[in-house]
């Protein structure tokens, strides 16, 4: 089975997001399960995690309902207002009796202090994900969001985290620290993982090759091996750079030396814990 492990919808006539904005055309629509599902079949995927793009109820019941409606959607990565414990544990309580919900994200990049992730109310609600058993994705931006991340796997050692699109390093600039350093770091902790996605719009979006981001995949392969990568297409945001077929053909290439079965599929279906069948 083939999953792809990171992937969003949003409807900008329903919903309110901040973002995509209309000045990137190719995003500012609407984009549901109808739009993904050819795109799915052609590259041969078999099953998709949905990740949150609000900081919002509205929007996690909204992907509840389209994974409710549509077989290949294997999970959804929703959100709880983790930094407000009280009101995280009752949402967490609700949603969890969902059999689709698999995890929680918390748009940490787009928050005023870079430091939010290490508030002492949002460590306590990070606390309450590693006591239910529920994953937590983080969306990185800056190389203090990395060592944030060592900050709360150690902190909560039965909390499974994954680092999302590898912690978007600079590859357009062609930069590989401090990223490395801190990605290695992240990776000495046995409960961090990380999404290979969402690499080419870190990329020159109009004349990347794949040898721009082979350092970078090569690095992650090395640091967390075959067992804690899992891929994903980050669509539609890759659609900045590039289509569906060739970011699935190019990031399949570049894993080509690890264990297809477990980057491909395997490792994303047990950390969310979802059946392969």
């Amino acid at each position: 089975m083939i999953v792809d492990a990171h992937q969003h919808f949003w409807n900008l006539e329903t919903g309110d997001y901040s973002w995509p904005t209309p000045d990137l055309p190719a995003l500012y629509r609407t984009f549901g399960p109808e739009d993904l599902a050819p795109e799915l079949a052609a590259a041969g995927v078999d099953r998709t995690v949905v990740v949150q793009a609000d900081d919002s109820f509205w929007e996690t019941d909204a992907m509840l309902a389209h994974a409710e409606a549509h077989d290949f959607i294997a999970g959804v990565v929703g959100w709880v207002p983790l930094d407000r414990p009280d009101e995280a544990a009752r949402a967490l309580d609700r949603y969890r009796r969902h059999p689709k919900f698999v995890g929680v994200r918390h748009l940490i990049h787009t928050e005023p202090d870079p430091d939010w992730l290490v508030r002492d109310a949002v460590l306590e609600g990070l606390g309450l994900l590693a006591e239910a058993g529920v994953p937590f994705d983080v969306v990185s931006l800056l190389p203090r969001h990395l060592e944030h991340v060592v900050t709360i796997a150690e902190r909560h050692p039965s909390l499974q985290v994954v680092v999302d699109h590898l912690s978007k390093p600079r590859i357009a600039a062609g930069e590989l620290e401090p990223w490395a350093a801190g990605l290695r770091a992240a990776a000495e902790l046995p409960n961090v993982h990380a999404k290979v996605s969402g690499l080419v719009t870190e990329a020159d979006h109009e004349h990347w090759t794949v040898e721009d981001l082979r350092p970078y995949v090569e690095h992650a392969v090395e640091v967390f091996g075959p067992d804690r990568l899992m891929f994903g297409s980050d669509w539609p945001v890759l659609l900045l750079a590039a289509d569906y077929q060739t970011v699935f053909t190019v990031y399949s290439a570049l894993l080509g030396a690890t264990d297809r079965g477990k980057v491909l599929g395997g490792n994303a279906a047990r950390f969310y814990g979802f059946s392969e069948i």
